[in-house]
């Protein structure tokens, strides 16, 4: 009996190892997405009155959990019955990546004109300002739903080989991980410029300790925005890249004389933007008729 209980235990420490090892895996592969997740919810949870930052945040953390809890049941039915759907879904989702890339590359050398609107004027009533935060939770909410169906697929597609049981909890870990520690940073980023005025407001000399770090942490918050941007577009390219490489045979053995991480940028790149010029071409011809 007593070496029946210490198997049982045995073999549930050897799969809280594999769980481990193989979570610490995903995540490694989920890296670059969770890089855009982070500026893409950063830049959305900006913009708003001090009071409404959090709250706001935490409407979209929400949502990010409601999202996980419908994509990861489907992904592991799929997993289990049409396993050859995980890998036609993770190439159509790292064709959107690679666009969303490529059309960021193209707004930063020719922008369009876009209007922002400003969650914090004063001018707005009560009632517009709520209906505002409403449609950016929203739209936040309905990003982070793609982002994560990639991100679920392709921890799922590191352990696929494995048990259901292995998969369910390594990607079960993996998305718990990917929502509270991108919401976690998010909500310090947003806080601080916040934290930087009451430093600033410790006291009334221009030049001491407190005055110095409040307007650093103040003046950076724009600016980590911004670097988290554009890392985060870097990061796009090199995951769809890598899916491309590692799951279409013709592009694997593509620029073989290069070294992969530039060959994943490239093929990333290249099929972003022939994905963005098909949807400028669809976009052109539906205003026309």
């Amino acid at each position: 009996m007593a070496s029946g209980f210490f198997a049982i235990l045995d073999d549930i420490a050897t799969l809280m190892d594999d769980v481990a090892s193989m979570s610490k895996i995903a995540t490694k592969k989920t890296a670059g997405i969770l890089g855009d997740d982070l500026a893409v919810n950063a830049e959305k949870a900006s913009g708003f009155v001090s009071s409404r930052e959090i709250p706001v945040l935490w409407a979209i953390t929400k949502g990010s959990f409601l999202n996980k809890l419908i994509i990861l049941p489907a992904a592991f039915l799929l997993s289990t019955f049409l396993p050859w759907a995980i890998t036609v879904i993770l190439v159509l989702g790292a064709i959107y990546l690679a666009y969303e890339g490529g059309e960021k590359i193209y707004e930063y050398f020719f922008p369009h004109q876009k209007s922002h609107e400003k969650i914090h004027v004063k001018e707005r009533t009560e009632n517009e300002i709520l209906a505002l935060e409403k449609k950016r939770v929203k739209e936040a909410i309905v990003t982070d739903f793609i982002l994560s169906v990639e991100i679920v697929i392709i921890a799922l597609g590191t352990v696929l080989k494995e048990p259901l049981v292995t998969r369910i909890i390594v990607v079960s870990v993996v998305a718990i991980i990917a929502t509270v520690g991108v919401y976690g940073i998010v909500a310090l980023l947003v806080r601080m410029d916040d934290f930087g005025n009451r430093l600033i407001a410790l006291n009334t000399k221009s030049h001491s300790f407190s005055d110095i770090v409040g307007k650093f942490l103040v003046r950076a918050l724009p600016k980590v925005i911004k670097g988290l941007s554009i890392i985060g577009t870097i990061a796009l390219l090199l995951v769809a890249g890598g899916i491309f490489v590692h799951n279409i045979d013709f592009l694997h053995h593509f620029l073989p004389g290069l070294p992969s991480l530039l060959q994943e940028f490239i093929i990333g790149l290249v099929i972003g933007l022939i994905a963005l010029l098909v949807v400028k071409g669809f976009q052109k011809m539906f205003k026309r008729s």
